[in-house]
């Protein structure tokens, strides 16, 4: 999975998750949680859904690194061969 991949990935899933975040409102080293308002909980199925659709499991001490739409993308390409 290439970086545009990742990107719309996270976007649908969030999409899923959050159905009034825009991914576009975030900057790429802005968290998250903080800058679409999303409680644990959100973030939580943020990361199953992530998980779910890219086939891998994310062990909870990589949370972190999904805390930014630059981190997703790049744990996701690399989780998938793409980084």
């Amino acid at each position: 999975m290439n970086a545009d991949q990742a990107r719309q990935l996270l976007s649908s899933v969030l999409h899923q998750v959050a159905p009034d975040a825009d991914l576009d409102d975030v900057g790429p080293d802005e968290t998250l949680q903080e800058a679409l308002d999303l409680d644990s909980i959100d973030f939580l199925n943020l990361v199953v859904g992530l998980s779910e659709s890219i086939g891998v499991d994310i062990p909870e001490r990589d949370y972190p690194e999904l805390s930014s739409v630059e981190g997703a993308i790049a744990y996701l390409s690399s989780r998938t061969g793409g980084g």
